[in-house]
């Protein structure tokens, strides 16, 4: 880390460049001799990655950015946020540092937070801008987290890992036996340093398999953010456990958060009936948790098919996810274009032979406007349209 590039007038040049082309403003090198022009990238770039994704980051003078990968896989304010919120104990250890941004929102709710990273360049960055933000219970090592935990006789109240999806081997990895560390592996010895031990994987791992490699699950949060699933948290226990209570979040929309036993998912029972005067379609969170059956007895709304994932109701209805009023529902026909006398819609497909692409060639409909058009099954294997509006709340 090149710590020059914390001088004023650098970043004042930065601040002058904020809206400049990338590629323009390398061309223009660097006016500082102790500075490279890509290292004034990183930060250019960085900066603008930072916007919305770690607002009091970008706002702040004096932080600096890591390379762009690293940023990518940094956890965003939002969800390091609704992390801390789960987070118990007065010491907190992120095995895993990387950017800090989660130790940082750790640090607001422990009395004190222990960042472990690998890469020495990336913690400096994490410990300059904790210095900078003025986050001062925080501790930086440089080091292996399990080698730190292997000879540690210290117990801390929670330990955090986000294991590595990319290995050298293998390339980017989802199977939690693949990833660095190998918590499959080591989850004795971490179990046997914490009161609390957290895991965060991609959106991408299996559920199933999740349990089956971790064997010790208490609780299971699939966090959305803006209805895009971001991560899944894992709270394990020293004992085994089958089944554990699952909570799905939707951070940044009204979308209620929920939590249920992960046995439901098997022991619920759907309800089923044609499009009535609501449609409903779910959140990315509880899509990924596969709870559609438990969905109908909880909100109280009937399922279209099977594997459509789309609900209706009588009348309106909470639900975890997009509500809409049920204008027309068509059969799926040569004659429908026709019929439903549109140019301009949002589309989507549940259980449809068709992608949207190919639908919007052939029907010759754009994409946008205030009408929906869902292109789905029925229980009864009927292909239709049903045409809605949002739901006025």
């Amino acid at each position: 880390m090149n710590t020059m590039l914390l001088k004023p007038e650098v970043l004042d040049y930065l601040k002058l460049h904020e809206q400049t082309p990338l590629h323009s403003f390398i061309l223009k090198g660097s006016p500082f001799k102790e500075i490279s022009v890509q290292e004034l990238a990183q930060q250019l770039e960085g900066k603008r990655k930072a916007k919305g994704k770690l607002p009091l980051w970008h706002e702040t003078d004096g932080i600096l950015f890591p390379p762009k990968i690293n940023l990518e896989q940094t956890s965003s304010q939002a969800t390091a946020r609704y992390k801390a919120s789960l987070m118990e104990g007065n010491h907190i250890v992120d095995g895993t540092g990387g950017f800090g941004i989660d130790a940082f929102y750790f640090a607001q709710i422990a009395k004190h937070v222990t960042h472990i990273e690998m890469n020495g360049e990336l913690s400096a960055f994490a410990k300059n801008n904790a210095q900078t933000l003025q986050q001062s219970n925080i501790d930086f090592i440089v080091g292996d987290s399990i080698e730190f935990f292997s000879k540690t006789e210290q117990k801390f109240d929670t330990i955090f890992l986000d294991p590595g999806r990319r290995t050298d081997a293998k390339g980017k990895v989802f199977m939690l036996k693949d990833c660095l560390p190998n918590v499959p592996l080591y989850k004795n010895l971490l179990l046997s340093k914490c009161d609390s031990l957290w895991i965060k994987t991609a959106p991408l791992l299996d559920i199933s398999a999740g349990l089956e490699e971790l064997q010790h699950v208490a609780e299971m949060h699939i966090v959305a953010l803006k209805n895009e699933v971001k991560e899944i948290l894992w709270k394990l226990s020293p004992k085994k456990m089958s089944m554990p209570q699952v909570t799905v979040v939707n951070l940044d929309t009204e979308d209620p958060t929920l939590t249920f036993d992960y046995t439901a998912i098997f022991e619920s029972t759907p309800t089923y009936a044609a499009p009535q005067t609501y449609l409903y379609e779910p959140n990315a969170a509880l899509m990924k948790s596969g709870a559609f059956h438990w969905a109908c007895d909880y909100f109280e709304v009937d399922k279209l098919h099977e594997h459509s994932h789309l609900y209706t109701s009588a009348e309106l209805k909470e639900f975890a996810g997009r509500r809409f009023e049920i204008l027309e529902v068509l059969p799926y026909s040569k004659k429908v274009a026709k019929e439903l006398q549109i140019n301009k819609a949002n589309i989507t497909t549940r259980n449809f032979p068709m992608k949207v692409e190919d639908i919007r060639k052939k029907l010759k409909i754009k994409d946008g406007g205030s009408v929906y058009l869902f292109f789905t099954t029925l229980q009864d294997g009927a292909l239709v349209v049903i045409k809605c509006n949002k739901a006025n709340l």
